[in-house]
């Protein structure tokens, strides 16, 4: 069921999923989307989950219905993280099951660091410490030559495998994904780009599962490294051969390894 909330000004939209027994406390996940993506995206993932747990899809701000923010306004990783803890807030939740796919696991990953008792564990797709380490600057003079759909349609191969290029799927995902907003995108980009933070992945205390995509090609091949040496309770999973967009396209996979990690971490 579709939402809102007010905050800091901005109009936020969410979905909440919820077939749960009424009787039960159950659980509640908490889903956050990549840059350019949106709430809808995770839509594919609610019913295996919506029986069980609670599930909160939420947009970004300047992402899918959630109002863009005026460019003078401040655009960082405290800003996002405060975000999804004013939505925690405003539903009255106090911690909560972390899913985020690239972006939204960024913010996720920054919410366990600086508020670990709001996250119960951690879930992270396609979500490196950081987005520093990569080609994502090199994007931003291709979108404003090309348009957003059509940079997407011309590096698809980044995000989806061959077999499934100019499929309807992938022409689904161009259309939704090349839907925003630019020059915020732009903004947000040019700031993901700046990030990095594989030294403090340490500070991540709950259980967190890490799904690579093991020919994902947005950063370098060991990228994911930090997360395997430095996290104290992390659990790598590789889809070998996989695109970076694997939310999308393996979205049943995906679902059956988070269940599978939420079930021996409940």
């Amino acid at each position: 069921m579709k939402h809102s909330f007010q905050h800091q000004g901005l109009k936020f939209n969410f979905f909440v999923d919820d077939f749960t027994d009424v009787w039960k406390n159950a659980p509640t996940i908490l889903m956050l989307h990549g840059a350019m993506a949106n709430a809808e995206r995770f839509r594919p993932w609610v019913p295996a989950l919506c029986r069980d747990y609670r599930v909160v899809r939420m947009d970004m701000r300047g992402h899918g219905q959630t109002e863009v923010p005026c460019a003078d306004q401040a655009l960082n990783m405290s800003v996002l993280v405060d975000d999804a803890l004013a939505l925690m807030d405003h539903l009255g939740i106090e911690a909560v099951h972390f899913v985020g796919n690239s972006a939204g696991g960024y913010v996720g990953q920054h919410l366990a660091m600086q508020h670990p008792s709001r996250i119960k564990t951690l879930a992270l797709f396609g979500s490196a410490p950081g987005l520093k380490n990569s080609q994502a600057l090199s994007w931003l003079p291709m979108v404003q030559e090309k348009g957003l759909r059509q940079f997407l349609a011309d590096t698809i191969d980044d995000r989806f495998p061959p077999g499934l290029q100019n499929t309807p799927q992938a022409e689904e995902f161009l259309d939704a994904l090349g839907n925003n907003d630019i020059p915020f995108i732009g903004r947000f980009i040019e700031y993901m780009a700046t990030q990095e933070w594989g030294d403090q992945v340490h500070r991540i205390k709950c259980p967190t599962l890490v799904v690579v995509p093991g020919a994902g090609r947005i950063g370098p091949a060991d990228v994911y490294k930090p997360m395997r040496d430095r996290l104290p309770r992390g659990e790598i999973l590789v889809y070998d051969g996989e695109r970076h967009s694997i939310c999308e396209y393996l979205a049943n996979r995906c679902v059956a390894d988070l269940r599978s990690f939420l079930e021996r971490h409940p």
